[in-house]
Order: structure tokens, then C-alpha cells, then sequence
């Protein structure tokens, strides 16, 4: 039976503070849509005191940032995404257009369509996420979306010019420097000088995964991406050093970012809870990491790999680390994940930077219902048919009779003409 050796903040506080965040979005949505361009400016200047001519960049101004930027960060960025690009573009691979003859006359198929033009969030802040420009603009460049727009925040008043670097890289046709709600809410809206969009990507915090929430319908999302997670599943092979610097390594995106183990060893655990304590005394960003592993921290103790698979499962977080003898059991048996790192030669850092798997990946559970961001996620699977003419007439009998049942005459002499029209 899985034991709690520890836990985090109880759901109750966890709900209010999620009412709190839905409030505080919900009136910068409606905002914006009442007063566009205005409002949006109103929320840069007071959240991001960015205040430009402009938020669009120009390419005049593109071409300048890019050129102030390093040749070896030009170079680790490139890398990086010729591997997102790579994977992307062997997962497209394996997307094909059906056409098949089920009955003969009967022709049915589907094509994959990609959508029209998408909108990319890549976040900033106190950290900026240029990886995710990657993630985002590149993969979407991959399924062949036509436009493509991307909005980051400013970081202190200044330009990202790391990030700015990798957007024009990836391919996106319009950048914006503008954050938070107040940018998912331009490109879903639309503004008197941004064009709405079909599509939001990205991860953010909790107010930018409440944002794509509440749009979701006007748009579609890739999915609700908010506070990173990471839990770590190893046994007495493992060690603490590594687990506690690979939880530890995730918590400091921010202080609502949950980090857990679960492990068959209780020794193992106690060493863990030892080493972060620890390694947070000369963590640069202790203040940040300290406060996630204090309140969302979770350690449980479980009897097998079987139990661990159960417990797992149930938490569904974003990143699964497995450190056990055995990953490959891991990888044939868990369901509810984002993704999956075996064996301790890889980690969650090479995810989120430079591998090549999607880092945009389900939070909250979302795990138990979709998997992360890939190029599939950009294409609709659109179906049709075709029938000859004495398949339509044969086709149509089924069908009358069968919209009889339900007493929708309508569809039923839509059939019936068909069958009077090319009956023998």
C-alpha cells in the first residue's frame, strides 16, 4: 500500500487559488474584446511596464537584434532546432491520407488539412523560454501552417533578443513582444492591428493556461500546459544527489510547480528529502525551487514496481524521470503522462532545450486524456465520401429506412430522392 511521506498543498487551497486566477482572467479577456488595442496596452504598461510604439517588430528590427546576438547562441539555437525539426518531420511521416472502397461504389477517405494560421506564446518573464520558440513556431512551420504569429513578454523593459532570435529562425511570419493574458487574448480576439488567429500554442503559467481554457472554442489549443511537473519513479539502484537536483532543476520555473518521487525504498526516501534540503542552500534559485518543494512537494513509498505504475498514473504528471534497473517495464506499462525520460543518461532538461520531443506537454491531469504538442496537433483530419451512382441507390435504402426510426423524415427523403434518381 503506497505510503505519504509527504505531501503538498490539500486540493481545497489549491481550488481557491485556481477561483482567484479564473476571476483575474475573465476580466482581461473581456477587456480586451470590449477595447482592443487600448486595453492590451493598458495591461502591458501595468503588468510588463512595456509601453512601445509598437509591439510588432518590424523585419528592419528583426534583422538588427539578430545580428547582435552571439555566433555560438546562433549556433546552439540552430542546433537545437534541427532537432525539434527532425523529429517533427518523422512524426509527420507517419500522418497519411486515407482513401478507401468499403462496399463497391462506396468510396470514403480522409485528408490532413493543416490549420490556416496559429498563434504561438512563448514565455518570458523571469526566465526566457526561448526553447520554446522551438517547440512552438517550428513544429507548426513542419505541418504546414501558413501563419504563424508569436508573442513573448519583454524581460525587465528590455527586448528578448535570444528569443526574438529563435522566433525569426523557427519561421514565424509576425513577432510581437507582449505577455501574459493580454497577448493570448490579442491573437484569439483579433485587435483593430492584430488579425485573430485559429489556433493558440504554448505553455505558460497558471493565468496563460486559464487564458487558453477560457478561449478554447473561439480557437483551438493544443492543450492546457500550465505549472511544469515533474515526479521521479526509482528503486535502490537510484541515487538522492540526482533525484533531488532533477526535481529541484524543474521547481525552479516557479513557486506553483510540483516536484515528487515515488520509490520503493524508504531509505532511498529519506536521503532525498536530506538532499534537497541541501542542495537548496546553494541552489541560485532556492527561493524559487524552495517554495514549490515546500508546498507542492510530494515523496510516496510504494511496495513494487506495480504499485509504483498505479500511483503514478494517478498523479499524470508532465515529466516522468524513470531510475530504476528495469525503465523498459516503465515505458510498457505506464498510461498517464507527458513524457517519459528512462534511465538516468537522460533527464528533463534535455526535453525541455535541445533533444527533440515537444516540451509543450499536459499539466493538471490533462495527461490522462492527451498526450503533448506535435505536428499532428496543427492538422485537422478532415473526412470524406463518394459514391457511384448504383451504390447511392443502395446506400440510400439503408439509409431511409434507418432516418425513419429516428422521425427525421427530412433525411430520409434525402435519401429516398437519391434512390428514385439512380435506382434501377
Amino acid at each position: 500500500m503506497a505510503t505519504y511521506l509527504k505531501r503538498g498543498k490539500d486540493q481545497a487551497q489549491i481550488k481557491a487559488d485556481q477561483q482567484n486566477v479564473t476571476e483575474t482572467v475573465q476580466g482581461i479577456l473581456r477587456n480586451v474584446e470590449e477595447r482592443g488595442d487600448t486595453a492590451v496596452r493598458e495591461y502591458s504598461l501595468k503588468l510588463d511596464h512595456w509601453d512601445p510604439s509598437s509591439f510588432k517588430l518590424s523585419p528592419e528590427q528583426i534583422k538588427t537584434i539578430m545580428e547582435s546576438v552571439s555566433e555560438q547562441t546562433i549556433s546552439d539555437i540552430r542546433f537545437a532546432q534541427e532537432q525539434v525539426r527532425g523529429f517533427a518531420e518523422h512524426q509527420k511521416s507517419t500522418i497519411h491520407d486515407l482513401e478507401v472502397e468499403t462496399l463497391p461504389g462506396v468510396i470514403l477517405g480522409h485528408k490532413n488539412i493543416p490549420v490556416s494560421s496559429v498563434g504561438c506564446y512563448v514565455p518570458g518573464g523571469r526566465y526566457p523560454m526561448v526553447a520554446s520558440a522551438h517547440m512552438s513556431i517550428v513544429t507548426a512551420k513542419v505541418a504546414g501552417v501558413q501563419r504563424v504569429i508569436a508573442c513573448t513578454p519583454p524581460n525587465n523593459g528590455e527586448l528578448p533578443v535570444e528569443t526574438i532570435c529563435a522566433m525569426a529562425m523557427a519561421g514565424a511570419d509576425e513577432i510581437y513582444i507582449l505577455g501574459g493574458v493580454q497577448a493570448l487574448a490579442a491573437m484569439a480576439i483579433g485587435t483593430e492591428t492584430i488579425t485573430p488567429v485559429d489556433m493558440l500554442v504554448g505553455p505558460g503559467n497558471a493565468y496563460v493556461a486559464e487564458a487558453k481554457r477560457l478561449l478554447f472554442g473561439r480557437v483551438g489549443i493544443d492543450l492546457l500546459a500550465g505549472p511544469t511537473e515533474t515526479l521521479v519513479i526509482a528503486d535502490e539502484s537510484a541515487d538522492a544527489e540526482m533525484i533531488a537536483c532533477d526535481i529541484l532543476g524543474q521547481a525552479e520555473h516557479g513557486p506553483t510547480s510540483p516536484g515528487a518521487l515515488i520509490t520503493t525504498s524508504q531509505q532511498l526516501a529519506e536521503d532525498t528529502l536530506k538532499e534537497i534540503e541541501r542542495q537548496l542552500l546553494t541552489l541560485p534559485t532556492s527561493d524559487i525551487a524552495g517554495a514549490a518543494w515546500r508546498d507542492y512537494g510530494i515523496v510516496i513509498i510504494v511496495d513494487d514496481e506495480e504499485e509504483a505504475v498505479i500511483e503514478s498514473d494517478k498523479l499524470a504528471y508532465e515529466h516522468v524521470e524513470i531510475l530504476t534497473k528495469n525503465p523498459q517495464y516503465f515505458l510498457d506499462h505506464l498510461t498517464n503522462y507527458g513524457a517519459l525520460f528512462l534511465g538516468p543518461e537522460t533527464n528533463v532538461a534535455y526535453g525541455d532545450k535541445v533533444i527533440g520531443t515537444n516540451h509543450t506537454l499536459p499539466t493538471k491531469g490533462a495527461a490522462r486524456y492527451t498526450g503533448g504538442l506535435w505536428v499532428g496537433k496543427f492538422m485537422k483530419t478532415c473526412t470524406y465520401q463518394k459514391c457511384t451512382p448504383k451504390a447511392s441507390a443502395m446506400i440510400g435504402e439503408y439509409a431511409a429506412r434507418l432516418c425513419e426510426i429516428e422521425r427525421f423524415m427530412g433525411h430520409r427523403e434525402q435519401a429516398l430522392l437519391r434512390v428514385r434518381r439512380y435506382g434501377e
